[in-house]
């Protein structure tokens, strides 16, 4: 069985949620291509695209999204 490295979406605070949102888009990332080479080479062509980079964002924040509801951080602003 493999290692449990996402035992929760639970965070403390939006600013931990969301380096959990970046984590799971890196991980992401390595799941579907898993050779670090690769990924080092093909770093240098969508660092310099704006809409791969942008891309890379909207992943994020979606994974944002996720946690933030999960967390149910919309309740506690008081814009449920």
């Amino acid at each position: 069985m493999a290692d449990t490295w996402l035992p929760s979406l639970i965070t403390a605070t939006p600013q931990e949620g969301f380096e959990l949102a970046l984590k799971l888009s890196r991980k992401g990332v390595a799941e579907t291509q898993p050779s670090t080479e690769i990924r080092g080479h093909l770093r240098a062509a969508y660092s310099q695209d704006t809409a791969q980079l942008i891309h890379a964002s909207h992943v994020a924040a979606v994974h944002f999204q996720t946690i933030a509801a999960a967390n149910g951080w919309w309740r506690e602003s008081g814009q449920a």
